[in-house]
């Protein structure tokens, strides 16, 4: 099955392009070539960028606190596993301790630091960032693979509180909606929210159907058009009935 995810708000879509981000660097660190590291280091850059707002941190805490509250209200439920409930809680009030705990504006120690923000500035160029271009960054591409890695990992680390309570909203907001099988007749699919709220609508297809959802939405309805993936020409709507699966995520 394939997962396509689509935000129905602006926090949520901040949220996601987030957790694959930091997925993608996490990925790129732990590898040991110097492309991979630099698309490491170009993807903490873009880490820095979207986790430029000022009041993420507040969002995230404000959240977390929100669920361990709901999580507080199913103590001394015979339905509910007291270890698993105290481990969720747990989880979340380490999250949000790690959160408290960071000082100023998310990545500001990269940005005072003058040798990665030249990189950052040479890396929006096209091929600027040639060895003849930034020559100190060729001979740290060049050093050896634990040091680039421990390097890294240092520039990474004051931000994974961060990633630490992203991990948790989303996974929470994920398990929150139920899947309904549904049928796009034709390639098309809309259904007309009449009131219902979410935050995140997922949608599963099956790996064996040749088609791509493009999915928009709005407080009124969804719309789901199917297409069928060319490479060449612009996509055309799927003329075949496809099943799916469909879920509204709400915390």
């Amino acid at each position: 099955m394939i997962t396509y995810e689509y935000p129905l708000n602006e926090r949520i879509r901040t949220l996601l392009r987030l957790d694959d981000v930091f997925e993608r660097v996490a990925h790129f660190v732990a590898a040991e070539g110097p492309a991979e590291h630099h698309v490491a280091l170009v993807t903490l850059f873009e880490i820095l960028e979207v986790a430029g707002r000022a009041d993420l941190k507040f969002d995230l805490v404000q959240e977390l606190e929100r669920q361990r509250q709901i999580l507080l209200s199913f103590r001394n439920n015979p339905d509910i596993s007291e270890e698993a409930l105290n481990g969720a809680l747990y989880e979340i009030e380490q999250a949000s301790a790690a959160l408290l705990a960071m000082q100023g504006k998310i990545g500001q120690y990269l940005r005072d630091n003058e040798w990665l923000m030249s990189i950052r500035n040479r890396a929006a160029i096209p091929g600027g960032v040639c060895e003849f271009d930034l020559p100190s960054y060729h001979h740290w591409l060049n050093r050896d693979s634990a040091f680039r890695q421990r390097d890294l990992q240092g520039w990474l680390a004051p931000m994974l509180p961060i990633r630490q309570g992203i991990g948790i909203v989303l996974r929470l907001l994920r398990a929150s909606g139920r899947p309904e099988p549904q049928v796009a007749v034709r390639g098309s699919y809309q259904l007309m929210l009449a009131g219902r709220t979410a935050q995140l609508v997922r949608l599963r297809l099956r790996r064996a159907e040749s088609a791509v959802p493009e999915i928009s939405a709005n407080k009124y309805a969804l719309n789901i058009r199917f297409t069928m993936p060319d490479t060449d020409l612009r996509p055309k709507q799927s003329d075949t009935d496809i099943p799916f699966e469909l879920t509204f995520c709400n915390l």
